[in-house]
């Protein structure tokens, strides 16, 4: 094969052309009522949530005066003095100083308070919300506090269901979930997600946003600001938790009396199980549309790999291939990712191994092939490796890819990347992707 002319993958042309015919569908499915997203919980269980709770008109208006909804305290959280002041957001940042800008009530909320949320209220039937804005002059870093107050706790914990839903089905274009982790000790549940959007060449605009709730009140908490590097969820913690406090004392709601504390989770998702979020793929500066996943095809890779799974007794694999059908790209352009499970975690790591073998020693066995190593995993029982593969077909063609394979447990991750023109992403970048991917595919059945 080292002298073909044609390209060593057929590309994305066949999902892309899919993706667009079922782009509305997938929409659809992902802010209709009644989607299911799935948790990872600790010691690996799953549990099914319903994300989207409720009328999902975003015109419902919500005054913060008492209305005429059955049920719950029509008095709760009525004075906006409940809402985090500047001193409560000083942990949010080390210099400067915070001044409220403007607190707004459900009449005048607008349609969008904070990073991806897909409409003006969780729970349109709830009793009031409050929106509350935040700047520092120095730091010119902004937040928001959003809360809505639902008629009794079940509403409520279907709102925050409903928030936890829009961040993980998030498809506001060229933001990335960076990371997430779930919080102890604060409210009766909770999630912080921590999203990046590029900002200039070597800087991005972050939000660290803290969903969580307490008896009748769901309470989020944004933080916006620039740099560098992804933001520690700290600030964000200490101050959502002084606000919720507030709320608690004032319904009597338990915010509880351990110290609170994160650990990392990943945010849930309605793609297929131990498949990323479309919300987990790479950021391109040349590409302003969300990404959408269709079924791929499982592949024997290109010339290097030699994967060949039913040889390695692979006990179940899928693939699931993310594209950008709505953006101005050649159809080669997009991401196969391809989850195989084995029988045993020993069986998975002979195969990663024989892969990454195959691919570093692939010049010398495939006489057009360069390969060079971009980065590699070993952490969190996640081991793997990433390359970038050009391959010379002769006439002046050249295909270059990037590849990545790692192993977790009983399960193998492979992801495969055409680099076209203006459509590369960075090693860090890429080698970032496999490791979310093989994290992802602990809930792989």
């Amino acid at each position: 094969m080292s002298g073909s002319h044609r390209a060593p993958r057929g590309g994305s042309r066949a999902a892309a052309r899919e993706a667009r015919r079922q782009q509305s569908r997938r929409r659809n499915q992902m802010i209709g009522a009644g989607a299911a997203v799935l948790v990872l919980l600790g010691g690996g269980g799953i549990a099914a949530l319903n994300a989207f709770g409720g009328d999902d008109t975003p015109s419902d208006a919500k005054s913060s005066a008492p209305d005429d909804n059955g049920g719950g305290d029509k008095n709760l959280l009525a004075d906006a003095k409940v809402l985090i002041d500047a001193p409560t957001a000083k942990p949010l940042t080390t210099t400067g100083s915070w001044a409220v800008a403007g607190t707004a009530d459900g009449s005048n909320a607008p349609d969008k308070s904070f990073v991806c949320q897909a409409q003006r209220f969780a729970d349109p039937a709830g009793i009031r919300t409050w929106v509350r804005t935040l700047r520092n002059a120095a730091t010119r870093d902004t937040a928001v506090q959003y809360v809505e107050v639902s008629n009794d706790a079940a509403a409520a914990a279907k709102s925050y269901s409903t928030i936890t839903g829009w961040l993980s089905q998030c498809n506001t274009p060229q933001v990335r979930l960076v990371a997430s982790y779930t919080t102890q000790g604060l409210g009766d549940r909770g999630v912080i997600a921590v999203f990046g959007q590029p900002n200039g060449s070597k800087s991005n605009k972050y939000r660290t946003v803290s969903v969580t709730t307490a008896g009748q009140a769901t309470m989020v908490l944004e933080h916006a600001g620039s740099g560098g590097n992804p933001p520690k969820p700290d600030g964000v913690l200490a101050t959502a938790s002084a606000g919720l406090k507030r709320i608690c004392a004032q319904t009597g709601a338990s915010c509880g009396t351990a110290a609170p504390s994160v650990r990392p989770a990943l945010l849930p998702t309605a793609e297929s199980a131990g498949f990323m979020a479309p919300i987990d793929l790479p950021v391109l500066a040349s590409v302003d549309k969300p990404w959408v996943s269709v079924t791929g095809e499982v592949r024997s890779g290109t010339l290097c790999e030699k994967i060949d799974l039913k040889k390695a007794k692979a006990t179940k694999s899928r693939t699931q291939t993310y594209v950008v059908p709505e953006a101005q790209v050649p159809t080669e352009f997009g991401l196969d990712a391809t989850v195989a499970k084995f029988a045993t975690p020993a069986t998975a790591s002979a195969f990663v191994t024989q892969i990454r073998k195959n691919v570093d020693g692939c010049p010398k066995t495939t006489s057009n092939a360069t390969v060079k190593s971009t980065g590699s995993l070993s952490q969190s029982g996640v081991r793997g490796e990433a390359w970038k593969a050009t391959y010379d077909t002769g006439g002046g063609k050249v295909f270059t890819y990037r590849i990545g394979i790692a192993g977790a447990g009983d399960r193998a991750v492979y992801l495969l990347y055409p680099v076209l023109k203006n459509l590369d992403i960075s090693d860090s970048a890429f080698t970032d992707i496999l490791s979310r991917a093989a994290e992802r595919s602990a809930t792989f059945k």
